[in-house]
Order: C-alpha cells, then structure tokens, then sequence
C-alpha cells in the first residue's frame, strides 16, 4: 500500500543511539511536533553488507539534511541490542561506529507490517488451516520514506537487497520539497537546487520545454 499523499502511520517504535540509550520513537511525531522533515530509510539487516555502506552514506550527509530542517531515522527489524552492538564496531571491521543518527529497532514488525515492506517471499498458506507463515528472518527491503512538516508522506521508494541507495538523491528530493512550499511553482525532471522550475500550467511546461 502507498502512503504518499497520506500521513504516516501513528506508531511508537523502540530506538537506540550511539550512546546506548533505549528510547521510543513515533516517526509522526517528530515530524510534526518538530516542525521538521524526515528522511527514515530501512535496511534489510545489522552486521550484513549493503547495510554498513548506507548507513555511513546517510552519516556523512547527515549536516546537508540538518542545514534543510530535516531528521534523518535509520530503522530495521534488529533488536536495540544488536544495534547497539553493531555502533561499537569499527568502520574498518564492517560496523557502524561513528553514527549518531537514531536507529529504529521494529523487532515485532508493527511499522514494517504496516509499511508493507517486509521480504514475504517465502510466505506460505495452509489452506487447512488458513495459516499463513513465513520462513527465514522476515526482513525489510531499502525502503526510504521522505515526510514533511505535517507528517504527510511525500516521497516513498524500494529497493530490493542488492541495491544500495543514492543519498544525494534525498538531498535532492528534499530541496524539490522545500521549493515547491516556498514558491508554489513544481519540479521538472532533473530538477536541483538553483535550476528553473515551472508553473504547473499549460503556459509553464510550454516556457519550460521551449527554453530547455
């Protein structure tokens, strides 16, 4: 199910930091109670591969999506404890040393489910009983979430396992987001920050096509 366009899920969520404290997190609130933008993307699993590499990526953007009013949330399925395991692993040795962004820990799989964002694909149905089961870790694709001040959901996407993501990519979506507020004109394709957008109206596509 799609949630852009609509406000994201009012759930609490446990959290760990790089200091080792066990909090909640209701990714709603903190966007609107805040009066901020949040970027809250999965990862499929701790001490893995793909996962470390994004992580620091969002770490190393973390000032740029500060400078635009905007929170970044990391989140898996992993208890608080694996998180916090894995922040005391050097960079060098695969861990995530070094990130201070929260890390969501959805180890009964309430948001996720609701996300709809868990890998079912070895789900099962006993038609006997009804039952439906599912093998394995019961992970979360890369799922990324962009939401604005008022808790709407403005941007969702996902990967599958092997695709890392673009971080930039966000950065970008973000400062769409925050120009389309601010002036009222949309984004075309390719659009960055300091290029000409355009008035959502047959005269703005065709002065836009024309000059580009």
């Amino acid at each position: 199910m799609a949630f852009v366009g609509k406000k994201f899920p009012d759930l609490n969520v446990d959290a760990m930091n790089e200091m080792g404290d066990t909090f909640k997190v209701n990714v709603l609130e903190e966007a609107v109670k805040n009066k901020k933008k949040v970027v809250l993307f999965w990862y499929p699993k701790d001490f893995t591969f793909v996962c470390p590499t994004e992580l620091h990526a969002f770490q190393a953007a973390a000032a740029e999506f500060e400078k635009r009013n905007t929170i970044v949330i990391g989140a898996s399925c992993d208890t608080p404890e694996v998180h916090f395991a894995w922040l005391n692993v050097e960079k060098d040795n695969g861990g995530i040393e070094g990130v201070t962004y929260p890390i969501l820990a959805d180890t009964n799989r309430n948001l996720a489910s609701t996300l709809g964002i868990l890998d079912v694909t070895n789900e099962t149905y006993n038609e006997e009983t009804g039952v439906v089961t599912v093998d394995g870790d019961n992970v979360t694709y890369r799922a990324t979430y962009i939401i604005d001040e008022d808790g709407v959901v403005q941007h969702e996407s996902i990967n599958n396992m092997p695709l890392g993501r673009n971080v930039d990519e966000y950065l970008r979506i973000v400062d769409a987001l925050t120009h389309v507020q601010k002036f009222g004109e949309v984004c075309p394709a390719n659009w960055e920050e300091g290029k000409d957008a355009m008035n959502a109206n047959r005269d703005g596509v065709s002065s836009y096509l024309a000059s580009h």
